[in-house]
């Protein structure tokens, strides 16, 4: 028998255990995250966030990363974003962060 409750499950963002680190084997192997932010007004920027799913590991954005854009459109910052993810992505697959 199941038992249901009225409590919604702990979303756990920075879990306690350390998870040892694993370089990707393959492309599919990275969850690519590219958006954008900004107006007409301001320009588009790209925003990016690269994580290697074998280990959770954040690649992109770290500390003193250059912006990406501005771009006259958010279909043009999303494809610039998505373009550096590729790239993070095939630098890791080359020489791994670990």
């Amino acid at each position: 028998m199941t038992h249901i409750s009225g409590r919604r499950p702990k979303l756990v963002l920075f879990p306690t255990r350390s998870v040892p680190a694993a370089p990707g084997a393959t492309e599919d192997d990275f969850h690519i995250y590219a958006s954008y932010r900004g107006s007409s007004a301001s320009g588009y920027y790209g925003t990016l966030k690269v994580v290697r799913k074998t280990d959770g590991r954040l690649l992109f954005p770290f500390d003193g990363v250059d912006t990406i854009g501005p771009f006259p459109t958010k279909a043009a910052a999303i494809e610039a974003a998505q373009r550096r993810g590729d790239e993070v992505v095939r630098a890791d697959l080359v020489r791994p962060e670990l």
